[in-house]
C-alpha cells in the first residue's frame, strides 16, 4: 500500500483543526439547577457523616445540582460527554432533590446504589481518570452498602429484599 504524501497528511491535519474549531460551537447546557435545602438527602438527617463523606468525594458531581464543572467540561466533545452523563445520573437520581422521590423508588434506588458500588460500576471509569480521589475501597463500599441495607429497610415495603451486603454474604453480624 502506498503511503499518502506530505501535502494529503497536511491537509488532513488542517480538516481536523478546523473541524475541532467549529465543533467548540456546539455548547451542551451545563447547568446546576437551584437546589431547595429542605429536599435534598442531607436535609433527610439520615446520612451519617462517614457516607456523606463519601458520596461528596465520589458521587456528588453527577448526582446532585451541584457539579463542578472543571475546564475540559467547556472542550467539545468532552464537554457532550460530560453533560450527558451528569444528566444521566441526575435523572438516575439526585441527592438534591431526594425528598421528591416517592418511597417505594427510593427503596429500589438504594438497592441500585450498594450493588453499581460493590460491582465496580460507580463511579464511572472514565470520571476516576481525571478524579482518582473518587475510587472507592472495599471499606467505602462496605459503609454505603450497610447505609443502603438500613435506609431500604427502614422502607418497610412489602416484598422488597434488604440489599446483600459483603457481611452478610459471608453470614457475619452487621449492624
Amino acid at each position: 500500500m502506498k503511503r499518502p504524501d506530505r501535502g494529503t497528511v497536511r491537509r488532513f491535519l488542517i480538516a481536523l483543526v478546523v473541524l475541532l474549531v467549529v465543533i467548540q460551537v456546539v455548547r451542551p447546557a451545563r447547568t446546576n439547577p437551584t437546589v431547595d435545602p429542605t429536599k435534598t438527602l442531607r436535609a433527610s438527617g439520615r446520612l451519617p457523616a462517614d457516607v456523606g463523606a463519601i458520596f461528596d468525594r465520589a458521587c456528588q458531581d453527577c448526582h446532585s445540582s451541584e457539579t463542578r464543572w472543571p475546564w475540559y467540561s467547556e472542550v467539545a466533545p468532552v464537554s457532550w460527554m460530560l453533560v450527558h452523563h451528569v444528566n444521566d445520573a441526575r435523572h438516575e437520581y439526585s441527592f438534591s432533590t431526594w425528598a421528591d422521590i416517592a418511597p417505594e423508588k427510593k427503596a429500589k434506588k438504594l438497592r441500585k446504589i450498594c450493588e453499581e458500588v460493590r460491582e465496580g460500576e460507580m463511579p464511572l471509569w472514565s470520571y476516576l481518570l481525571m478524579h482518582p480521589v473518587a475510587r472507592l475501597s472495599d471499606e467505602d463500599k462496605q459503609v454505603i452498602c450497610d447505609w443502603t441495607e438500613r435506609m431500604s429497610e427502614g422502607t418497610k415495603l412489602p416484598g422488597m429484599r434488604p440489599a446483600r451486603t459483603a457481611s452478610r454474604e459471608r453470614n457475619e453480624p452487621h449492624e
